[in-house]
């Protein structure tokens, strides 16, 4: 399976603090909103990743990330010249996907406690998921019947028949490329996510899985949600003593890099907090092997 992180857009809620920057690449405490998504698809075992985003953001991603080596990873990237909705992502990364499953995550959704490496697998044709909010309105809303089975999803409903969104993150076989170069854009112009969601569903080739109370999904797209999510984040940080969505702890801990590899890395970041705290993986991960 392949990772996609649409990372694109102009964020014009979030102005003027992303005129010069995209909101991708803004602080959600002590790392880029980007790390969180990514972390996610990590953790899905995905290490395959195309970043979507604007010309002017794409080198910003590329400085970051480069090709992905450094974390064990394979990062590719492409240039959305212009937002046309969630599901150009598909049609942007038809080569990138090739025959290929694909996850689609949203750039500035961060995702805690949501075991997703279990469930993609497990999967059908198309993997979406419910979680419950106080204003769905807001959001793709899952329609149930009396037997609580999802029968339909409205975009942004006036009158939500539930509480039930979906967060924006997607698992679908190499078909949605096809699907999404069918379907025709919304009244507000765009190709939705939601549009291409109601064709798996209404083939019966979707899975809609709840999301348990205890898992956490923040939307950080608004200067309240952005700080709200950055209190989350410190609030777990420094009760738990572990940092959430630590993507170089991701790459040790899947495998992706050996411990050698790793100290490498965390040496790149000298004496700061985060380095320290990377060093001090290494060296409780060294006394745990040596005491078995």
């Amino acid at each position: 399976m392949k990772g996609i992180i649409l990372a694109g857009g102009d964020g014009t809620r979030l102005y003027p603090a992303t005129i010069a920057l995209c909101k991708q690449l803004l602080p959600v405490y002590d790392k880029p909103m980007i790390y969180y998504p990514l972390a996610t698809l990590m953790l899905a075992g995905i290490k395959e990743i195309l970043i979507i985003s604007t010309p002017a953001d794409i080198p910003r991603f590329q400085k970051l990330f480069g090709n992905g080596s450094r974390l064990g990873l394979e990062i590719s990237y492409k240039i959305q010249l212009k937002p046309e909705g969630i599901a150009q992502a598909f049609i942007l990364g038809e080569d990138f996907i090739g025959r290929d499953s694909v996850s689609l995550i949203l750039g500035d959704n961060i995702f805690y406690g949501a075991h997703l490496s279990t469930l993609a697998p497990k999967m059908m044709s198309g993997l979406i998921f419910g979680y419950r909010v106080k204003n769905p309105e807001r959001y793709g809303v899952l329609v149930f019947d009396e037997n609580q089975r999802v029968i339909d999803i409205e975009e942004k409903p006036e009158f939500p028949k539930s509480s039930y969104v979906v967060p924006g993150i997607y698992f679908y076989d190499s078909n949605v490329v096809a699907i999404a170069k069918q379907i025709k854009p919304s009244a507000r112009g765009e190709l939705e996510i939601t549009d291409i969601n109601r064709i798996y569903l209404a083939e019966r080739r979707l899975d809609v899985h709840l999301l348990e109370r205890g898992v956490a999904w923040l939307d950080a797209g608004t200067f309240d949600a952005l700080q709200n999510a950055a209190a989350f984040v410190q609030t777990i940080q420094e009760r738990q003593g572990v940092k959430i969505a630590c993507i170089e702890e991701i790459a040790l801990s899947m495998g992706y890099l050996t411990p050698a590899q790793f100290l490498e890395l965390a040496s790149g970041f000298h004496n700061n907090a985060y380095g320290e705290y990377l060093r001090s993986i290494l060296v409780e991960e060294t006394s745990l092997l040596s005491s078995h």
